[in-house]
């Protein structure tokens, strides 16, 4: 009972206000203060100190052409890209679809009819054909129902925030394609750094091989010189197809990934080209930054506005409805008599729902878990972004360390090879000594490598964790709407 006496009363308070101002029930969205959400003060892992720089085409700080102009590719034929901008246009549609609610609507009707005695005789206009009644008619109609409780408001506030996290989705899907692109690049060069180690490997063992074959001949050692180094060698070569596979994956992904075939940049990429280094250290600037840096927290957050504005939209529908019709008529025996009467109508129309089985109190109930749902989405995107971008500073200073001391290794494994080599072309040293050095060697160089290649990713991934790859000071993207045919599938084969 208390509740129709509340539910009477806000009817009453919003009558009487209409139409200088109108209600709007349900909660007024207020965007969640970090503090809500987890934020710290600042990152647990070291990160450099200083201006953030401006991520929006981050992948140029690697200093490759080649790799800029694939991205750039990427981003404007990747079909991940073109669904999402799909997907925008939707959202773009299905808010002007709410807006339209604001407005009444109008049609117009228009007959003639024409009537033809077959048999008998009746009164009318004499024909040869018979005797013939006609009648032309002319109508319009207007309904409109009035938003007194901002059910159609707060359903414009919903399809607003779910536009706008489209647009979101739509940068993070660019932002997440370009960083695809950074890493198959990476995946490629560090495959073929990789093979052309193992590659000069066996050139050196070549030679081993060719020494030992001439010690053995010579009498000096016996044949299990000969074989342990072929042995060596065979075991080196097997590396190599593992490389080129993996080249031949990562370029294929890239030729995906630009809307091409498979092979399309194989051509492009077959000539060996350094792994991308970009520079040693990113200022990340402050935790709560990430609210705005990235696209997909800046998604989330708009979900969360549109959920809280759908509770507004079914408590709507508690209330009474208050629709207003008119409607303007004519009709005449003769096209020139279609002006002489004309008749009109309005009338208006309210409409309470009186029992529905609790129907409508239990989506008001639903809607409000779903903006818990949207929340904890929130939440749950911002703690994930922490997480991104701590997780990148420990590979980025891992890989940094790793390749610090692998270039020492590296170095070290040389001057023991060389050594190695000298003393077994001499006689001053066995093969055991000098394959376990050019094992060594082996492994330190390609550990370099890898390293390298660990920190061109951990570096992609900073980059990515701290919302790179989007203009974040520009607003949410946009969708302009599709011209006439635009968008169409292609028609089968007849």
């Amino acid at each position: 009972m208390s509740h129709t006496v509340g539910m009477v009363r806000s009817w009453l308070a919003c009558a009487a206000l209409f139409p200088l101002a109108a209600c709007a029930v349900g909660p007024n969205y207020r965007k969640p203060v970090p503090a809500t959400l987890g934020v710290p003060a600042a990152f647990t892992t070291p990160a450099p100190e200083g201006a953030r720089p401006d991520l929006t085409r981050w992948w140029t700080s690697f200093g490759d052409p080649q790799l800029e102009a694939i991205v750039d590719i990427a981003l404007k034929n990747n079909l991940d890209i073109a669904q999402a901008v799909s997907r925008l246009r939707q959202a773009r549609e299905a808010l002007i679809q709410q807006r339209a609610g604001l407005f009444p609507t109008i049609q117009a009707t228009g007959s003639y009819s024409r009537q033809i005695n077959v048999r008998g005789q009746t009164f009318g206009q004499i024909t040869n054909a018979g005797i013939v009644n006609e009648n032309y008619a002319l109508g319009g109609d207007a309904s409109y129902t009035l938003d007194v409780f901002g059910g159609v408001r707060r359903g414009i506030e919903a399809a607003r925030g779910s536009y706008q996290a489209s647009g979101y989705n739509l940068a993070q899907v660019q932002a997440t394609v370009a960083s695809e692109v950074v890493r198959n690049y990476i995946l490629a060069r560090a495959a073929q750094a990789s093979a052309e180690i193992a590659r000069g490997s066996l050139r050196v063992q070549d030679e081993n091989l060719e020494i030992a074959g001439f010690r053995v001949q010579a009498g000096l050692v016996s044949s299990l010189d000969a074989e342990q180094i072929r042995a060596q060698r065979a075991q080196t070569a097997t590396q190599v197809p593992s490389f080129d596979q993996s080249f031949e994956q990562a370029a294929n992904r890239l030729g995906v990934l630009t809307g091409q075939a498979p092979g399309a940049l194989r051509a492009e990429l077959v000539a060996t080209k350094p792994i991308p280094q970009g520079p040693g250290a990113v200022p990340v600037g402050l935790p709560a930054d990430l609210l705005r840096m990235r696209p997909d927290v800046q998604a989330a957050e708009r979900n969360l506005a549109s959920a809280t504005a759908q509770i507004g939209v079914a408590k709507a529908q508690l209330l009474p409805q208050l629709t207003l019709n008119a409607g303007i008529n004519t009709n005449a025996r003769s096209f020139e008599q279609l002006t002489d009467i004309i008749t009109g109508r309005i009338f208006g129309q309210i409409a309470q729902t009186i029992f529905d089985a609790g129907r409508n109190r239990a989506v008001v109930r639903s809607n409000r878990a779903a903006a818990e749902q949207a929340f904890g989405a929130y939440k749950a995107a911002v703690l994930t972004a922490l997480e991104d971008v701590e997780n990148a500073l420990t590979a980025l200073r891992t890989a940094q360390a790793r390749r610090a001391e692998f270039a020492v290794a590296a170095e070290a494994s040389n001057n023991a090879a060389i050594l190695a080599r000298s003393q077994y072309r001499a006689g001053l040293t066995d093969i055991t000594t000098l394959n376990t050095a050019e094992a060594s060697l082996l492994s330190a160089q390609s550990g370099l490598a890898q390293a390298r290649a660990d920190e061109a990713q951990a570096l992609r991934q900073l980059y990515l964790a701290l919302g790179g790859g989007w203009d974040a000071n520009a607003p949410a993207p946009t969708a302009q709407p599709l011209k006439h045919g635009d968008g169409q599938p292609p028609r089968p084969a007849e």
